[in-house]
């Protein structure tokens, strides 16, 4: 009854704002992680190709010139809101709107009544499993986003998919039969040659290998959109990262960086990309700040947190996450069961996050790394009986650095 009810408001929406989706190229991209990075490179390469666009991710809200901060606490809005958003790109001028779809909002039926051009495939890994009762059903979640593209009016559909993820086959299957369908794949190897074009040394937010995957699936639907390969290389050089993604705050005399890292596999590849730069050997430090997002869900993942951390960090301060109405010592203790015993000595808790940020900077040597980890660019720290406490991870730590010199 629930998702009729979110099915209903999703028609109003698109009958309110006049069916906006048929006078613009919407794309829309869903996968476990990658979401914003992808659609950020994305955009940057059409704007590069002179195309106007608009965007809505979980870090922005952007129709053409105008670019803020994303206003809503979800990623995927509902009650008519992305039909708002894409009538305003229509009236904006914009040809192209880039829009993150989740699992949560095809499942609330978020998705319906949009005219979609292109889906795309990234990736799918365990992450919501207990609100969607199972792996199984969150991948079907996303499996629906595909299907329901044979509803879009448009005459062509382009899907989009990561041959290289082990789920592709289902991916594949969904979009097979689609009115107009094609599909197109993409792999992580084929961005390493546009990644050796790219002018600047090895910018930032190429720190991690996996950004390969969101720069292949960005050039794959690039060309899918008609941008040529001399844009799709000048919009990776005009690029300049995501906000809260391998996010560097400063590089000397050590270094601290804000990821948005908060499912086990995302964790690994940060923590094996940072692991890179800060060599045992030297004696260097990796100082890991870490919470579990999202108290009373996921709580599977919160000791394999732990057994992660243990195997890459040096020293891991545990620390308050989003833990809503859950304890956020108990939140800790069971990130602390995955880490081994012998590691024990090197883990400390404080579960005030302003406090243990502050206390891994006080920490860091010259040649260590610092890194954060869950928040990212997140606006919002959600707190018990519902409380919002304004929160910006860079700013708090470009403070606490300030005070520290």
């Amino acid at each position: 009854m629930r998702n009729f009810y979110h099915l209903v408001l999703a028609f109003l929406g698109s009958l309110i704002y006049g069916a906006p989706s048929k006078k613009i190229t919407v794309v829309g991209v869903t996968g476990t992680k990658g979401k914003s990075l992808t659609l950020q490179i994305l955009d940057s390469i059409l704007e590069s190709a002179g195309r106007k666009t608009a965007l809505l991710s979980s870090v922005w809200m952007k129709t053409g010139e105008h670019l803020e901060n994303n206003p809503f606490s979800n990623t995927m809005p509902g009650r008519g809101l992305i039909q708002k958003f894409l009538k305003k790109a229509v009236l904006a001028g914009c040809e192209i709107a880039l829009v993150e779809v989740t699992s949560e909002g095809v499942v609330q039926n978020r998705h319906r009544f949009i005219d979609w051009d292109a889906a795309i495939f990234l990736n799918i890994h365990p992450e919501h499993i207990e609100t969607h009762g199972g792996f199984e059903n969150y991948r079907e979640a996303k499996l629906r986003f595909f299907r329901d593209l044979r509803h879009s009016a448009k005459p062509r559909k382009y899907f989009v998919i990561n041959s290289d993820d082990e789920n592709r086959a289902y991916f594949t299957a969904a979009a097979g039969g689609v009115p107009g369908g094609e599909i197109r794949f993409f792999r992580r190897k084929e961005a390493e040659p546009l990644v050796r074009k790219i002018k600047e040394k090895k910018p930032d937010w190429l720190t991690a290998s996996f950004v390969l995957e969101d720069v292949a699936a960005a050039a794959e639907t690039a060309e899918v959109l008609g941008v040529d390969a001399e844009k799709i290389i000048e919009g990776l050089n005009n690029f300049r990262g995501l906000r809260g993604r391998l996010d560097f705050i400063q590089k000397k005399p050590f270094a601290v960086v804000v990821d948005y890292a908060h499912t086990p596999d995302s964790l690994r590849a940060v923590y094996v990309a940072l692991r890179r730069q800060v060599p045992k050997v030297k004696g260097h430090k990796l100082i890991c700040v870490l919470g579990s997002a999202g108290g009373g869900r996921d709580k599977w993942k919160r000791p394999e947190l732990g057994r992660i951390a243990g195997d890459y960090c040096d020293k891991v301060i545990l620390t308050g996450e989003d833990p809503y109405d859950e304890n956020p010592e108990e939140i800790m203790k069971a990130i602390e069961a995955g880490i081994p015993a012998a590691k024990a000595k090197n883990v400390s808790k404080i579960s005030d996050r302003r406090e243990a940020l502050r206390a891994a900077v006080r920490n860091a040597k010259r040649g260590d790394l610092v890194v954060s980890t869950g928040m990212g660019s997140q606006e919002w720290f959600y707190g018990p009986r519902g409380a919002k406490i304004p929160w910006d991870e860079r700013k708090i730590i470009e403070e606490i650095l300030k005070n520290k010199r």
